[in-house]
């Protein structure tokens, strides 16, 4: 059943993304893997960006379908139950490429909300 809240969940999302940017600011990768505390501060974001989607439930999946939705709300179990097989590279990969277009479709959805338009209407 999808959030009742889908402009707080949104926002969530919006959040732990620059939350995840602020940590790696100004590290390469080598800095990245060089800190535990930033790596389980960012995984922590992710499970937060995870969990925030499966609250949204599907119908991100049809208002942007360039988005992998059914891989972010899946990530969240792999970190729990997977987390000595995640492979950091890829982590890595998706905080430099993959949370620029995500942040865009959720202001994208908090946009239309603000009009008045219903979650479950495509804008």
């Amino acid at each position: 059943m999808p959030s009742e809240q889908p402009a707080q969940r949104l926002t969530d999302i919006i959040e732990n993304i620059d939350r995840i940017r602020s940590h790696v600011q100004g590290l390469t990768y080598e800095g990245y893997l060089g800190s535990t505390l930033i790596q389980d501060a960012v995984e922590r974001c992710f499970a937060r960006i995870s969990e925030a989607a499966v609250k949204l439930g599907d119908q991100m999946d049809t208002h942007h379908p360039n988005i992998p939705w059914a891989d972010i709300r899946s990530f969240g179990n792999r970190l729990r139950h997977a987390y000595d097989d995640i492979d950091d590279r890829i982590l890595w990969s998706a905080v430099q490429h993959d949370l620029q277009p995500l942040r865009e479709a959720c202001e994208a959805e908090l946009t239309v909300l603000a009009r008045g338009f219903s979650f479950e209407e495509p804008g």
